[in-house]
């Protein structure tokens, strides 16, 4: 008896977090579907300026000149971020804006060749489809009410998928894996369901969770900026905001700090909570295939007189940072994105049938229909 009210208990937790968080989850699959391969689309889509091929060992351009170049496209803008990209190795991305606080609609990112320091373009600060999608995956266009919102959603479907597998074990028993019964079609698709969701349920729990923690982004890094920063920055808050005297010795020094790292992106000195007005952040990444997903802020004062600094990342900011290209499957290239899209399309099955099969429990059938349902005759192998 007590077995048997403990799994009626573990089937309505099952049935209620999945109904609650069932449309939202949908969504997400439906959206998160192209975002997988957000990078393919973008090329395909977006409008992508290309550095032009020079002879070999072509060497870069100091920083400072680029920049410059950068400010003589748009003259009268801040310079707020200088970045490298990964997949464009010759190009650098210096991202500007009329007020030296970014105004949505008013922040524009010029690409420069890093060797030539031609500008090969301007992207413009419009939001295309994928920029739509991503939103509406993010925080579904609420900003961080939408983030918490749908983390919590994300934990409903981490106990949704608990309490699935704590329902399905007892009747699998006494079945063979993959069986699927005939006798009715509502009994086809409970088997169908079962058999999908147990074999995505690895999958679901590590995309739920890392979404969820993926929601906690801003708060996280709040929460460090409002710990940890203060006591390094705290001489210099509210000091007007320096121009550096240059980002090339800032590098230089920075590289001398972190040998192994690699340069993703400098943060000008600002008033803002992102930054210092009297630092340049550079931020660093590693190597390897693990640190490489670690970005590392470091602080140099604007005219070089003070040693780096290297904050020191906390436990939780280092989570997030690996759990997010674990959501997309951004860790092993197209192979995985494509092992990634094809669970996400189970999972929509999953959902889907999960639907069908509350509805037509409803509409057709009652508790003792459905035990009668479970029992395992007439059985074939799917």
């Amino acid at each position: 008896m007590t077995g048997t009210r403990s799994l009626r208990i573990w089937s309505k937790v099952h049935t209620w977090t999945s109904l609650i968080s069932m449309l939202f989850l949908l969504m997400l699959c439906i959206t998160g579907l192209p975002l997988i391969f957000h990078e393919e689309i973008e090329e395909l889509s977006e409008q992508r300026f290309a550095a032009p091929q020079l002879p070999s060992g072509k060497p870069a351009a100091p920083v400072d000149d680029v920049v410059r170049a950068a400010q003589q496209a748009r003259p009268g803008d801040h310079v707020l971020f200088v970045t490298w990209r990964d997949e464009q190795p010759s190009v650098v991305v210096v991202s500007m804006s009329p007020t030296p606080k970014p105004v949505r609609g008013q922040f524009y990112r010029l690409v420069i060749d890093g060797r030539t320091k031609a500008v090969l373009g301007e992207e413009q600060p419009q939001r295309g489809v994928m920029d739509i999608i991503l939103l509406l995956h993010k925080n579904m266009l609420l900003e961080l009410p939408g983030e918490l919102f749908l983390g919590a959603m994300g934990l409903l479907l981490v106990v949704s998928i608990v309490s699935g597998v704590v329902v399905y074990a007892p009747f699998m028993r006494r079945l063979e894996f993959g069986t699927v019964r005939q006798r009715s079609r509502r009994l086809k698709w409970l088997d169908l369901h079962n058999l999908f969701g147990i074999v995505t349920t690895v999958w679901l729990i590590v995309v739920g969770g890392t979404g969820a923690i993926n929601t906690l982004a801003m708060p996280m890094y709040d929460y460090w900026r409002s710990q940890e920063l203060p006591p390094l920055l705290a001489p210099y808050r509210g000091a007007p905001v320096a121009q550096p005297s240059s980002l090339d010795q800032a590098i230089a020094r920075v590289r001398a700090a972190l040998p192994d790292g690699r340069l993703t992106s400098i943060t000008m000195p600002t008033a803002e909570n992102f930054g210092s007005p009297r630092h340049l952040v550079v931020w660093m990444k590693g190597s390897s295939a693990l640190t490489a997903l670690l970005n590392t802020p470091t602080l140099v004062y604007v005219d070089q007189s003070v040693p780096v600094l290297v904050p020191q990342m906390p436990w939780y900011l280092k989570l997030l940072q690996m759990s997010r290209p674990l959501h997309f499957g951004d860790y092993g290239g197209l192979p995985l994105k494509i092992v990634w899209a094809l669970l996400d399309l189970v999972c929509i099955i999953v959902l889907i049938t999960g639907l069908y099969l509350w509805i037509a429990k409803r509409r057709f059938g009652g508790p003792a229909r459905a035990r009668a349902a479970a029992e395992p005759t007439g059985t074939r192998p799917a």
